[in-house]
């Protein structure tokens, strides 16, 4: 999971970057999905990465894609967690239907 805040820049182009971008995410060897995050209330932005395997996801932290997007001037105080996935319960909801507003 990745998160961080905009700096000079607002939502409406903060939006036409991540379509521009979201190609090349979705090209990434090893990315089974992202899911792109939103609370314009606490300015707080972001992604739930989910990866084929460690490897995956170790090449996407040390490729270039990763590194322009750390060092992005309108994206600051990013921080990038790593968690483990439980399997079991996993393969019970990985394809649950959303819920309708």
């Amino acid at each position: 999971m990745v998160t961080f805040r905009l700096k000079g820049i607002g939502r409406a182009d903060y939006d036409a970057m991540c379509e521009r971008i979201a190609p090349a995410i979705a090209a990434v060897p090893g990315l089974v999905a992202k899911v792109w995050l939103a609370d314009e209330s606490t300015n707080t932005y972001g992604g739930v990465y989910t990866w084929r395997d460690r490897v995956a996801l170790e090449d996407f932290l040390k490729g270039d894609l990763f590194r322009a997007l750390a060092t992005h001037p309108n994206l600051v105080e990013m921080k990038s967690r790593v968690f483990s996935v439980l399997d079991a319960p996993s393969a019970i909801t990985a394809f649950a239907r959303p819920v309708a507003a």
